[in-house]
């Protein structure tokens, strides 16, 4: 489930071109090419790790013979002032890997950060908490994995993947039989083996998506009594997802009524960087 290292590289590259595309001028002029350094990143605050290799390959592609060493990995917790990681090697080659390495590590943590926040709330209760697609640009691959790493779970990674009927589709399907018409014409299209959901608005939309056989029924902004009443109607016969402006004070609530799945844009969407430092230290 971790990405693939060409999938990281890839990211990594066009970071590094972009933030060095003819190189680092200050450390050409400021630093010796012989001059040598080891670095220590810290936490300056609580968190939970995302972006080990990520952070590495921007090292390492900068340049092969920089060392790594990990003492925390992915997804698992740490306390402010605790050291993370060691990075050893030429001085110009880790102040040139050093902004990338850290804005993907400070971002990726934060994400998994804040998602473990999210999944503690739904403690002792059967609804997964996932994201959503709303991830940054080219970055989705990551921000999954950091989602992950917080103890969270994935919605579909693209459009490719599932069936996902929403408001704006519906809008052009119509409203009660002729609805199921148009869901069932369309499974029919489909192997059996794709999964189908439906997003709905309204409580009197869920019998014409349940005829229609959906896999999974979307509740899109429902309040909490909704919600629970969806879930008795519903009785079952799907899987039951909640979302639409979910935010960290509801999970429990809406966790208590039942639902399967919380999908959460928020985790990639709203996600604060966790302060951590990349402290360097003259080796010669």
């Amino acid at each position: 489930m971790k990405p693939t290292q060409e999938s990281i590289a890839r990211v990594v590259r066009m970071a590094l071109e972009e933030d060095a595309p003819w190189g680092d001028v200050t450390s050409e002029v400021l630093i010796a090419e012989s001059a040598r350094v080891t670095a220590v990143l810290a936490a300056r605050e609580d968190g939970v790790l995302c972006g080990e290799d990520v952070f590495t390959a921007a090292m390492q592609i900068v340049d092969p013979a920089t060392r790594v060493d990990f003492s925390v990995h992915d997804g698992e917790r740490f306390a402010a002032e605790q050291v993370l990681a060691t990075v050893s090697g030429s001085a110009r080659s880790v102040l040139r890997g050093e902004r990338v390495a850290l804005n993907f590590v400070q971002r990726l943590s934060g994400i998994a950060t804040m998602t473990a926040k999210y999944v503690a709330e739904t403690a002792g209760m059967k609804a997964r908490i996932v994201d959503t697609r709303k991830t940054t640009p080219g970055l989705r691959v990551l921000e999954r994995h950091a989602v992950r790493c917080g103890g969270g779970s994935n919605h579909r990674f693209s459009l490719s993947d599932v069936v996902l009927a929403k408001d704006n589709h519906l809008a052009l399907l119509g409203e009660g039989d002729e609805l199921t018409a148009a869901l069932l014409k369309a499974r029919r299209l489909l192997p059996h083996t794709t999964h189908f959901e439906v997003e709905v608005d309204r409580a009197d939309q869920i019998e014409p998506v349940l005829k229609a056989g959906a896999d999974t029924i979307m509740l899109d902004n429902f309040t909490t009594e909704q919600m629970r009443a969806a879930v008795l109607q519903i009785a079952g016969r799907a899987l039951v997802e909640a979302s639409g402006g979910v935010q960290l004070p509801r999970i429990r609530e809406i966790a208590e009524t039942g639902v399967d799945v919380i999908s959460v844009g928020a985790l990639t969407t709203a996600v604060r960087a966790l302060d951590l430092g990349l402290d360097m230290e003259h080796a010669g």
